[in-house]
Order: structure tokens, then sequence, then C-alpha cells
């Protein structure tokens, strides 16, 4: 079963995304961001596959449904969406345990930190003192630089533009980071 999860400040800011990919599955919404924060997610759209057992068998990964936007990632969806099949239809697990456990990306200390500081930044905002949010949402971002859950995410709930002028500055610094997502997890013999 596919689930998706948005990461928005409310239910109305993904229903039209929503709405609009014609979901036929459950999508729901994570206001506390909740699930990159269990799940370590850095970067959206990220996938993780759970098995029936609750046992992560493919952790985090960028995964795409089609090919839109693969000159702007450079990620083909075509060998992810294989292995998914092979999974769900064949029973052939996308990795064995231990490279599951090997490529985990765990949080780093900073990383974790930078969740508290995103997760009290939320609170403070919410309890609309904003000035004290939006000190707590720029310590997270400099503690986790590259986690575009935590700037990215920040940025519609502090009143910038997520697709905006202020995403393109974070998008180049990615770029000069070398893009990284989650490391270079094999699908089907390839990286």
């Amino acid at each position: 079963m596919v689930i998706t999860v948005a990461l928005d400040r409310s239910s109305e800011d993904a229903r039209p995304f929503i709405e609009a990919a014609g979901a036929r599955h459950p999508s729901l919404i994570d206001t506390e961001h909740r699930v990159a924060d269990l799940y370590g997610m850095i970067n959206v759209p990220t996938a993780v596959w759970i098995d029936e057992g609750g046992r992560i068998v493919r952790p985090n990964d960028a995964l795409f449904g089609n090919d839109n936007f693969v000159q702007f990632h450079g990620i083909e969806s075509g060998p992810r969406i294989d292995a998914i099949r092979r999974w769900v239809n064949d029973g052939v697990r996308p990795l064995a345990e231990d490279d599951v456990r090997r490529f985990q990306a765990l949080p780093t200390a900073a990383q974790q930190l930078a969740r508290a500081e995103f997760a009290l930044a939320w609170h403070l905002h919410q309890r609309g003192d904003t000035a004290a949010a939006e000190r707590h949402f720029n310590r997270a971002g400099e503690l986790s630089p590259l986690d575009l859950t935590i700037r990215r995410g920040s940025m519609p709930i502090r009143g910038l533009d997520p697709m905006g002028p202020d995403f393109a500055d974070l998008y180049a610094e990615w770029v000069q980071a070398g893009m990284p997502y989650y490391g270079a997890i094999p699908v089907g013999g390839k990286t």
C-alpha cells in the first residue's frame, strides 16, 4: 500500500496537490513534521519502504513517480518503480537486511538538535511568538543547512514562498554541495 505524507502547515496547503494528483491511496498531512523526524528525512520527495511487519526494507531514498523533473534532480524513476513492482508482485526484497542498515542515514547530533529547534520554532509560531520562532527556525537551518525538510519546510510557516527566490538560493546551496540526498542506494544493479 502506498501512503503519502505531506509536510505542510495545514491540510489546506496540501489539498490542491493531492486533488490534482487524483490520489487513490491514503494521503496524510503532517503539520508537526513527525514523519521527517522519526525517519530522518532531509529532503522531499522521500520514500521509505516498510514491510508488513513494520521493518524498513529500503531506507530513505529519493523516489519520483515519473521523469518530469529528471533534469532538475538527475534521478530516473524507472529503476525504482521496477524495484517496487518486483517487491510487491514477486516478493523480491530490494536490499538484504545488512544493506538496509548500511544505507540508513542516521542523524548526527547537530541534525537532532536542528529537529528540536524546528519543533520549538513551530510551537512558538503557533503561540504567536513569531520573533522567537524566527530565531529558532534560523538556528535549525544553521545546524543542518542541507536539510530541506527543515529549511524549505519552514518557508511557508515564515511567510516565504517555498518555490520562490528564497528556495532558489537554497537550491543553489544544495547544488554547490553536490545535490546530497541519502547516498547512492543501489536499485537493480544501479545507484
